[in-house]
């Protein structure tokens, strides 16, 4: 039995098995919102998606502010334990794609990573080397750019206990991920990378979306998807199979 730590959350029958799929959310997103990919795993395929304090099992806890921090967690977790060396494959979408290219980073800079592919889904390289000023949003904003991205439920935003609770933990996500840059002289990775996107995401580039190729001495591809910045939820059976290497049920 693999070490519980509160930074991965397990789902389906068989949290130890041989080859694990690590999830990382979105701004604003927490760990349940890829619960429904267990169903589509084929045997002797594990999910864990990380759970970023502030939010679900971990509510009680303070919000990370920084991509630094945040990375050392998910990493320090992952080290941990006897199921470290299983065969794993990161996939982040959007604020979730920078945390895992951060996180591997330093799995890898520790020595052997388990991890043999990324994943980086919704989200260009962004390699400039100076972080960008934090933009100011107010509620309203906040609730437009949710709205607009279509990843939150109206009925959160209409209840105003749940809309409070959610805002402040996307303000705290939208200023991680507006001052977080990669370093332009950030070792490369040595892993397979696959980015995925949405034909129609408002936030990010296609002519753009190959600069991850740059960040690997391993193998590259590029898979575009019918839809906007929350593509995947309309496509997870199409998906999976490319993120796991074909481990889903059929």
């Amino acid at each position: 039995m693999s070490k519980k730590s509160p930074w991965l959350v397990a789902y389906g029958p068989d949290p130890d098995a041989e080859t694990r799929v690590v999830t990382f959310p979105h701004a604003g997103g927490s760990a349940s919102y890829f619960r429904t990919w267990a169903e589509h795993l084929g045997p002797g395929c594990a999910l864990q998606s990380v759970q970023y304090p502030g939010r679900e099992n971990r509510l009680a806890e303070p919000l990370v502010p920084s991509m630094k921090q945040l990375a050392q967690g998910v990493a320090e977790a992952l080290a941990d334990g006897p199921a470290d060396g299983r065969d794993t494959v990161f996939f982040g979408h959007s604020m979730g794609a920078a945390v895992a290219y951060e996180t591997l980073r330093l799995l890898e800079s520790w020595g052997s990573s388990p991890v043999t592919r990324l994943c980086v889904s919704g989200r260009e390289l962004r390699a400039s080397p100076e972080p960008a000023a934090p933009v100011v949003r107010d509620d309203e904003q906040l609730m437009a750019s949710m709205t607009a991205l279509g990843g939150t439920r109206s009925a959160v935003l209409d209840d105003p206990d749940l809309r409070d609770m959610v805002l402040g933990i996307v303000r705290n996500d939208y200023l991680l991920i507006d001052t977080y840059r990669r370093e332009p002289e950030a070792a490369p990775l040595r892993v397979e990378v696959i980015a995925l996107t949405g034909d129609r995401d408002p936030q990010v580039d296609l002519a753009r979306i190959d600069e991850w190729a740059s960040v690997t001495t391993g193998a590259y591809a590029r898979h575009v998807f019918p839809g906007g910045h929350f593509y995947l939820a309309d496509h997870v059976p199409r998906l999976l199979p490319i993120v796991t290497g074909g481990r889903t049920e059929g």
